[in-house]
């Protein structure tokens, strides 16, 4: 798969990005089927596969279970083979998700992470939404996101977002956005738009409805259809489906 730059960020990017909550949360999640946690050893040859593939993209956030950790073990010796992207915002414990959009938790939240992925920068660093996007883009958090930037602990920002207001907003202040696109939501497609108009970043959740499109391939024709779009984060355990989400992929010029 031929990278990308996200945005303006300068991070080249491949097309596809694996989404690692499977690698460490299997409570509270929306796929249709319940799974296991695979051990470290089957995460390994998973990640090898992605590489042998040209993904050189990863998702993970706090409220992944235990998969910043994993991957902090699993990663050691590559960092300079991925782009990876996390989060704050949301934790998860107790089989309970709570939010916390203060500075201050960010700041510790973030400490946190580069000590668990042992690593001393990240890719990119996103708010974790709770659907509250306009709330909870306060001026004091945008702030605090380009102070880290700044301080160079993370290369670019921006928010996952559930609301068209909050993905544009978070472009009008950051460089990237997550957002939900698939052929059966498209209530975001403003955010898509305002990115393409402005060369930001867009990052696709969702993009097989959280395993429930029918056709892979449809799915991702129809996200990368946009312009704007620059990856799509697929969280997945199952190396045949990997495979297959890879072979699905087409850019919007071979569609």
């Amino acid at each position: 798969m031929d990278k990308r730059e996200l945005g303006q960020s300068g991070l080249m990017i491949s097309p596809l990005g694996l989404g690692t909550v499977k690698f460490g949360r299997n409570v509270g999640v929306k796929y249709p089927e319940g799974f296991d946690i695979p051990d470290e050893a089957a995460l390994a040859d998973l990640l090898n596969l992605a590489k042998e593939l040209g993904i050189n993209l990863l998702d993970t956030a706090p409220s992944y279970g235990t998969s910043e950790e994993r991957l902090g073990r699993l990663l050691k010796g590559q960092r300079e083979d991925w782009v990876i992207v996390g989060k704050a915002g949301e934790e998860f414990e107790n089989d309970q998700s709570t939010y916390d959009f203060s500075p201050e938790h960010f700041e510790m939240s973030l400490e946190r992470s580069l000590k668990r992925l042992q690593t001393d920068y990240l890719d990119v660093f996103l708010i974790h939404s709770d659907g509250n996007d306009m709330e909870n883009l306060s001026d004091n958090l945008i702030e605090k996101m380009q102070d880290f930037k700044s301080r160079g602990l993370v290369r670019a920002i921006g928010a996952s977002t559930k609301t068209p207001e909050g993905g544009i907003k978070a472009l009008e202040n950051m460089d990237v956005v997550m957002a939900t696109y698939n052929p059966s939501y498209t209530d975001e497609k403003p955010v898509l738009d305002y990115a393409a108009e402005n060369n930001k970043g867009v990052l696709l959740k969702k993009a097989l409805a959280s395993g429930h499109a029918a056709n892979t391939k449809d799915s991702l024709d129809f996200a990368f259809s946009h312009p704007a779009a620059s990856a799509a984060i697929i969280g997945t355990i199952n190396p045949d489906h990997l495979r297959e989400n890879v072979n699905a992929v087409s850019t919007p010029q071979e569609a």
